[in-house]
This record gives C-alpha cells, structure tokens and sequence, in this order.
C-alpha cells in the first residue's frame, strides 16, 4: 500500500509538472523541459557507465544537449536563427576530438555511447517542440500548447488502459525477451481506449484536425510510444538494470517516464509535417 501510495501521488507530481509547465507558457515549457532533457542525459549517461566500465564526459555531453533542445526550440519559435543549431555539431566534434587526449581503451565504446545519448534523448526532445510550434513549415509562429500537451495525454491515457487490460485480462506475452510484463490484451485494450480519447478530441477540437486525422494521430502516437516503451526495456534489460534510475519515486528514473515520448515524438512530428500542416 505504500508503495502504492508513493507511486500514484509521484505520479501525480509528474504529470502535474509536464502538464504545468506546456500549459503555463512557452517560457516555462522551455525551461522545464531543458531540465528534463539534462536529467535524462544525466541518468542514461551514469546507467551505461555503471555497467558497461565506460567513461563519458557527461557535463560537455549533458550541455550539447541541452544546448540542442534550447537553440531548436528557440528556433522553431522564431526567436532565434535556426542556424544556432549547428553550433551543436562543434560541441559533437571536441567530444570526438578530445578522446584522442583522453588514452582510454574503450574510446570508441564511450564515443558511441555518447552519440546515441543523444540521438536517443536530445534530439526527439528538440523536436518535440516543433508540436508547440505547428502551424508553420517549419519556423515561426505563437505558442500553441495545445498538441504538445494532447501528445502526453494521449500516452497516458494508453498506459493507463494497457495497464487497467493488462492486469485484468492478460495472459498472452507481448514481448517476452525484453518485457516480461507487456501482453497482448494490455495492447488491444490500451489502443480501444486511446481510439475513444482520440474520437473524443475530434469533437472537443473539430477545427484543429479532423476525426481521421486525430484518429491517425493517436495512432501514431501510441504505436511508435509501444516501441519506445520495448527499446528501452531492451536497453536495461542488457544492462540488467530494472529501472534507469531513481529520481521519480515508485517509477523509476526519468528514462522510465518518457521511455514512450523518445520514439513516438519523431513519428508524430513527421506525420504532422506530411500530412497535418
């Protein structure tokens, strides 16, 4: 019961603050979400060195990334040249060239797991901003909360039915090797629930989409979250860790939370670009 306590009012906490933070302004979004973008480097970048006898250097890493979500965001909204991005690749380059000085054994181990750091954190987050920012080709234009904030609820909303269904009806394994717990009928009952949130939407927010289109949203929003979700399963999973960290109480780390977002974000952001704007 405690723990149950702990999980649901951490939990409460969490989605209070992403939710807190899109709908308080874009300021605000950025801030926190820059936060989390550190803290997500931060606790994937300590899990790979505690098991796999690495050594990153997380500060100039950690601030490559973040540098990366402030200057797209930023660039998204039109505040600042979109150019500023590519000051990134100079920060990518001396953690290239500084392994040369470094004389480890395992240099191409830690450049690579570096890399991936932030190819798998940094850059979906970036990009996540462009749903804040959805009404131009690709710059420009106000803060608009509003599909950022529907893209977390619609995730939430999957987890907690795949959940509700898993628990009381699952008896078919998913995904066995790499998430022992994901069934079949959690699946089939999380997208049942979505889909009606989605058809929901599309009468809360007829002018936005249209019934197809948030129906194609949530479906693309949930499918490549389910990937998301087994990537990272798969990641600790090879590292024999249970959860990436500690930070949120009864859930785990950061990674744990917005394991989902990291997969479905680039998906969502293509299928808006393609076939939304």
């Amino acid at each position: 019961m405690n723990n149950f306590l702990t999980r649901s009012l951490s939990g409460v906490v969490y989605v209070g603050a992403i939710s807190g933070s899109i709908l308080l302004g874009g300021y605000t979004y950025l801030f926190v979400f820059a936060l989390l973008t550190g803290l997500a480097l931060w606790e994937f970048y300590t899990l790979l060195e505690k098991h796999t006898n690495t050594q990153i250097d997380k500060p100039v890493a950690i601030l490559g990334g973040v540098y990366l979500f402030v200057t797209g965001t930023l660039g998204f909204a039109g505040i600042l040249p979109i150019r500023y991005i590519a000051l990134w690749f100079l920060i990518m380059l001396f953690l290239l060239i500084r392994e040369l000085y470094r004389t480890r054994t395992n240099a191409i181990k830690e450049i690579a797991y570096t890399f991936f750091g932030q190819l798998y954190i940094a850059v979906p987050l970036t990009f996540l901003s462009k749903l804040a920012y959805p009404y131009q080709d690709f710059v420009g234009g106000p803060y608009e909360p509003l599909f950022i904030l529907l893209f977390f609820i619609l995730i939430w909303v999957y987890d907690t039915g795949a959940y509700l269904f898993g628990v009381s009806f699952g008896k078919h394994r998913l995904f066995e090797r790499v998430s022992p717990k994901k069934s079949w009928e959690g699946l089939i009952g999380g997208y049942i629930v979505t889909l009606g949130a989605a058809i929901g939407l599309s009468y809360l927010f007829p002018e936005q989409l249209t019934l197809w289109q948030w129906i194609c949203f949530a479906l693309v929003t949930i499918t490549f979250g389910t990937f998301g979700d087994l990537v990272e399963s798969m990641i600790k999973r090879s590292l024999n860790v249970k959860d990436s960290g500690h930070m949120i109480p009864g859930h785990g780390g950061i990674l744990d939370r917005i394991d989902s977002a990291l997969l479905a974000i680039p998906a969502v952001v293509i299928f808006g670009l393609f076939f939304v704007v």
